[in-house]
């Protein structure tokens, strides 16, 4: 009975020591797996910082040649995970998915093996038999790359779909900061009239900080280039690498509203989200700007090794073109028309289609900067009588035929208003010949007939405030303000375009043109998907009254000057607005000759009849040349 005892005791112990070596074994291998996942979870989490200096390699200089392959990829993000590890014995594998955040949104995705061996306990990160541990596809020791290719810029097209700034040559004038010296830098700014002393400074900060980065002058069209390239040449470091962009007929065609293209800003990169690198060129202003996006297309990008292959590509998506509805005919007379009157002041044309509201042309004087045609605001003056007699014909307070004197001067509580030079009409004087003689007593005297919210309404039929500003296609574009008014004096003022009235050159075609239409249609410039507007039909008797009246206008009134203007009869409303104490008034003639509304402004002037009438002359008189 004792033997058998000991001997179940003994199998006891034995089952015993079996199962806890059992025990052992099971708790060592679990922790070397967790070990060798261990291992590739650091070595995810280097991935994702892009170094991997911490990461234990079984052979050394890894982390470096990791370094060097991935510098190529610049700023670009990454992310990895970790597959499944698979131990065998000493040796694990497992696999990483690497996702790049390429610049443009471009997303590369691929995933590389691991292979790991363990040694004195430690595991280790080995690279693969042959190739790059860094993508499957990349031979070891090579580097990886991004190249960019350009998209085909897309074309800012007129009416009948041609290119109004089709691609050309440009020279992009710069100093060699290695070669040029002081002098070289002056004689730059001499030749080429940039503002004295900025090459001279920005030679200056190259040679300072050691950059030799060449130092942009100024970037001219072949017709500009040509004559200044023998003085050019003669001066040590300039150099003029050339490049194509968008380029109108003429320098000054159709700007500032079309704008420009140039070099990008670095600004314009920060805000790009990778679209953009140094040296791209992009939209910088005007509808360029505004468009852009759709303009410049996508680049398309390629990581590439040192040794010429392509790992991934993303092919170029060249820009779309953006239709408008400019007519260079009607620009160019716009813009001739401008040049012709030798203007010492800003001003501005704007042409509208009679028919269609669409925008024919949009000039400014000068042709650089603000762009007055389509965004300027100003009071209208005695143009927007027009509107204001709309007013008093639909809600009964006069009629052409009415006898409504005009005086030299009226007074509404307490102020006194006058007419343009102290000008008076004796004897009983019908309200048309008010109108065409812009009389501002007479308006005036009726203007407290009116209810509180005429003049908006009226303005806003004939399409002074309508609210096309956001439909035009064009950022920044003014529609007029016509708030409602108080009885007094701020009606008195607002009757004949003071007060707190607000119009671009570009509200006042407007009226015009629906003056002409006798309907109101909201103006197109870019054309989008917003379909065919409807028109908004005016009161037909008062319409009539008008064009009879902005008949007067010319042939007798204000702005005889336009009598016999080639093209047909002209009917219009000359305005002279004051806004300031010590300020020159500004000009204005609105109007329309067939199938083309127009408005005139010149910012400093005597009056709308002897200054903007004649620049409104010249603009016909070339379009019907």
């Amino acid at each position: 009975m004792g033997r058998r005892v000991a001997w179940v005791v003994g199998a006891v112990l034995l089952v015993g020591l079996v199962a806890g070596g059992g025990w052992w074994w099971v708790q060592r291998e679990s922790a070397r797996d967790d070990a060798a996942t261990a291992a590739v979870t650091r070595y995810v989490e280097g991935w994702r910082a892009k170094d991997l200096s911490r990461v234990p390699f079984a052979g050394s200089g890894a982390a470096a040649d990791f370094a060097a392959a991935v510098k190529g990829l610049g700023s670009a993000g990454v992310t990895a995970e970790r597959g499944a590890v698979q131990r065998d014995g000493s040796g694990a594998t497992s696999s990483v998915t690497v996702t790049w955040a390429l610049p443009g949104k471009a997303t590369w995705r691929y995933s590389t093996p691991v292979r790991l061996v363990e040694r004195d306990g430690r595991w280790l990160v080995t690279g693969p038999a042959d190739g790059s541990p860094w993508h499957p596809d990349l031979p070891a020791g090579e580097t990886m790359a991004l190249e960019r290719s350009a998209p085909a810029r897309g074309d800012l097209l007129d009416r009948d779909g041609k290119a109004l700034m089709p691609q050309g040559t440009v020279y992009q004038v710069q100093l060699d900061p290695v070669k040029a010296d002081e002098a070289d830098a002056a004689a730059v700014e001499q030749v080429t009239g940039v503002t004295k002393g900025s090459v001279v400074k920005a030679l200056a900060d190259r040679k300072r900080t050691g950059s030799q980065a060449p130092v942009p002058v100024i970037t001219y069209r072949e017709s500009d280039y040509a004559p200044r390239k023998a003085r050019l040449d003669a001066i040590t470091g300039v150099i003029a690498p050339t490049a194509t962009q968008p380029l109108g007929p003429t320098r000054t065609f159709g700007q500032p509203l079309l704008g420009s293209v140039g070099e990008v800003t670095a600004e314009i990169v920060e805000k790009s989200d990778g679209r953009y690198a140094a040296g791209d060129r992009a939209g910088r202003s005007g509808l360029q700007a505004q468009y852009d996006s759709t303009l410049a297309g996508t680049p398309g990008l390629a990581v590439t090794t040192s040794g010429g292959a392509t790992l991934f590509e993303t092919k170029a998506v060249d820009g779309a073109d953006v239709a408008t509805t400019l007519a260079p005919r009607v620009q160019s007379a716009a813009e001739k028309a401008l040049a012709d009157a030798s203007l010492t002041v800003p001003g501005a044309i704007v042409a509208v289609d009679v028919k269609t509201g669409e925008v024919l042309a949009a000039a400014n004087s000068p042709s650089s900067g603000f762009d007055r045609a389509v965004t300027g605001k100003y009071p209208p003056g005695s143009t927007f009588k027009i509107a204001s007699t709309y007013a008093y014909l639909t809600r009964g307070v006069t009629t052409p035929s009415s006898t409504v004197p005009c005086p030299k001067t009226i007074t509404v509580d307490g102020r006194s208003f006058r007419n343009y030079a102290g000008e008076s009409i004796p004897g009983s004087v019908p309200f048309a010949q008010d109108f065409a003689h812009s009389c501002n007593t007479a308006f005036i005297s009726l203007s407290q007939k009116l209810g509180t919210t005429d003049l908006t309404t009226a303005a806003k039929a004939l399409g002074i405030g309508a609210g096309w500003a956001d439909s035009l296609g064009v950022s920044g574009a003014f529609d007029g303000s016509i708030p409602e008014t108080r009885k007094g004096t701020d009606q008195a003022a607002a009757v004949i375009g003071q007060a707190r009235t607000e119009v671009s050159p570009l509200a006042l075609a407007v009226m015009s043109g629906s003056v002409g239409r006798g309907t109101f249609l909201p103006p197109v410039l870019v054309r989008g998907d917003t379909g065919t507007p409807r028109p908004t039909p005016l009161d037909g008797q008062a319409v009539g009254q008008l064009r009879s009246m902005m008949s007067d206008v010319v042939t007798s009134g204000t702005a005889t000057v336009l009598r016999g203007t080639p093209g047909g009869t002209v009917r219009g409303k000359t305005g002279t607005a004051d806004h300031g104490v010590d300020e020159k008034p500004y000009c204005w003639f609105t109007g329309y000759q067939g199938s083309v509304a127009f408005a005139v402004l010149v910012e400093e002037g005597a009056s709308g009849g002897t200054v903007a009438a004649p620049v409104a002359k010249r603009f016909l008189t070339a379009l019907a040349g």
